[in-house]
């Protein structure tokens, strides 16, 4: 039981978990309803890496995993739609170079429960084909024009005539996604969508399907899903251009210009919450750019414009032809493979094997309208190869020797870059040998190593000798402390005795002329040694001053002491500067052995690497 209830409580963070993170990007701030529901859903298509994925590469997955065979209204249970997910997502990562791999575990997660809180409110555990063809067709990466086709594909019967019941139902499945992030009542499903979008009773054919969807503006309740095609083609455009609210330099994104306001531009970050400065008010009509074009590239095309040079306005898209086409026949063809090139378009192409299709075993009556769009892509794409093969006579030589030239520069430079990488390989095992001594090397260079050893034992001898001159240095300064204490004391002694001050005494005189000795011990502390352990090691002169049990002149006795201390500390102070110049010599002898090394081991590399 306590296990049951952590899986359900991780359960229900994992579906929190992408509502959360959509929260937190704080979107409740745009103003306008469509951009709102728009920026929301990029969000979760690019949160669930579902922009890497092309729609044709998603009629494929269909395809592969056998729903191309299903009835629309058939129902999979959630573990059917994860075995789909993880097929999708796997293949798109072999797709994609090891450096921009994705999480597969994370994005099927956030997708699955994004799907089961949009499509399975209610908890049945079960969503129809038709649903998920929808919604995966809608939230994917791609062209929307492709998108469109298979879309009408899906909802036209044999004729190739949409079926309104059919629209009205994909309708139903698609509203649900901005009701899925909380733009229910802005795009919310009713039941006059459907003839808001066709408003009179006639026959809708592709291209007349395609007309109202891709329209200026577009129906109202799918007025979201072009804007979210736009902003994944404005994400990364630059224009260098002032916003006239919150004065940035430079742009990204949309570019919204007054058509009131002379001169008056703002950021879609301004436009979307609203900010208005200056005679600008939030009624003036705001023209959408979604590029910059220079001031003469504008100059240009309103030359070109006006003189007839181009067509002054585009189709929004190709006119295909009305006539159904017949269902094709796919048992016998080449199955396709997708090659990607680049993160949002993929193309298909034949891998050569002859594999039977899973439409041979729907009934002859229905048609396989993605296996037709599949079919026709695949063949528009021969044609054009078929095309660019065919260039004219004249070209056929030029292209010729054009295409031996770059082959001949490409086999050099694979030469080329064979000869370096066999080099460098030489060379480093060289290093690796060099750098491990062996008994060949000892028998090849015998001075060598012998002056190295000599080197080595000389650089040892002096870095002991120099460590005792300064343990001898240590315990002559604490001797010395032990000294001017002693002298201290008597200077004392003789004071009291004499009813005298310390700061008239002789002695006292004398010792202020005496300097002293840095201490390395508290001045608090009392010494626990005898006078005649403080004096061990210091010169005679000190030694026959404190010999007799009773002192005899101190304060002469003590400067003898403290000249012969520091006779001692400045010959220790020379000897360690003649220690320090043998040093110096000593490394200077180092730095010789290893020119001398150095220089072997290149005329060794010399002789043995052969000219080229």
């Amino acid at each position: 039981m306590i296990e049951e209830g952590s899986k359900s409580s991780k359960s229900m963070v994992e579906k929190r978990q992408l509502f959360m993170e959509m929260r937190a990007q704080n979107f409740d701030v745009i103003r306008l309803s469509t951009y709102r529901t728009a920026c929301k859903l990029r969000f979760v298509q690019k949160r669930c890496n579902l922009h890497l994925v092309d729609v044709w590469n998603m009629i494929e997955a269909f395809r592969d995993n056998g729903l191309s065979t299903l009835d629309h209204n058939a129902e999979i249970n959630v573990s059917r739609l994860e075995t789909i997910l993880s097929s999708i997502f796997y293949q798109l990562n072999k797709r994609l170079p090891t450096t921009h791999q994705i999480n597969v575990e994370q994005s099927i997660g956030l997708l699955l429960n994004f799907i089961v809180a949009t499509y399975d409110s209610e908890g049945h555990g079960k969503l129809t084909v038709f649903a998920m063809k929808a919604m995966l067709a809608t939230m994917c990466g791609g062209k929307i024009l492709d998108k469109l086709r298979y879309i009408f594909s899906q909802i036209s019967d044999s004729n190739g005539v949409m079926v309104y019941a059919k629209f009205d139902q994909f309708l139903r499945e698609v509203l649900k996604l901005p009701t899925a992030v909380f733009e229910g009542p802005s795009f919310g499903y009713t039941e006059h969508s459907v003839r808001t979008c066709f408003p009179q009773q006639k026959k809708i054919l592709l291209n007349t399907f395609l007309d109202v969807l891709m329209a200026d503006p577009p129906p109202q309740y799918l007025v979201w899903l072009p804007l979210m095609h736009r902003l994944a083609n404005v994400e990364n455009v630059f224009h260098p251009v002032e916003c006239s609210y919150c004065r940035s330099e430079s742009m990204m994104g949309f570019r919204y210009r007054c058509q009131q306001c002379h001169g008056y531009q703002l950021c879609q970050s301004c436009f979307w919450r609203g900010h208005a400065s200056g005679p600008h008010s939030n009624q003036h009509q705001m023209k959408e750019h979604s590029s910059w074009k220079s001031p003469a590239k504008k100059l240009s095309h309103a030359i070109s414009k006006s003189l007839g040079c181009m067509p002054i306005g585009e189709p929004p898209h190709p006119v295909f032809p009305e006539a159904a086409e017949r269902p094709q026949d796919l048992a016998h063809t080449t199955q396709l493979r997708p090659v990607a090139n680049n993160m949002n378009d993929t193309v298909f192409i034949s891998s050569g094997t002859p594999t039977p299709s899973k439409s041979t075993l729907e009934s002859p009556s229905r048609l396989d309208e993605e296996h037709r769009l599949i079919a026709r892509y695949a063949a528009r794409l021969a044609a054009e190869a078929s095309n660019s093969t065919q260039c004219p006579p004249t070209d056929l030589s030029f292209n010729f020797d054009a295409n031996k030239q770059q082959r001949q520069l490409i086999a050099e430079l694979e030469n080329k870059n064979r000869e370096i990488l066999q080099e460098i390989q030489r060379l480093r095992l060289e290093h690796e040998q060099a750098s491990q001594p062996t008994p060949e090397k000892a028998q090849q260079n015998p001075t060598l190593l012998a002056e190295l050893r000599l080197l080595r034992h000389r650089k040892d001898e002096l870095e002991r000798r120099m460590s005792a001159l300064q343990e001898s240095r240590r315990e002559l300064m604490v001797q010395l402390e032990g000294l001017m204490r002693l002298l201290k004391d008597e200077e004392q002694k003789q004071a009291s005795q004499t009813g005298s001050s310390p700061h008239s005494s002789p002695s006292h005189s004398a010792s202020c002329t005496m300097p002293m000795p840095i201490r390395s011990t508290s001045a608090g502390s009392t010494p626990t040694h005898t006078p005649q352990d403080c004096l061990a090691g210091v010169g005679d002169d000190v030694l026959d001053a404190f010999s007799q049990g009773v002192p005899r002149n101190l304060r002469n006795d003590l400067l003898v002491a403290a000249d012969s201390i520091t006779n001692t500390m400045s010959s220790l102070v020379k000897e360690l500067h003649s220690v320090d110049d043998g040093l110096e010599d000593e490394e200077e002898n180092m730095r010789n052995g290893r020119e001398k090394v150095s220089s072997l081991k290149h005329s060794g590399k010399r002789q043995s690497t052969p000219s080229f």
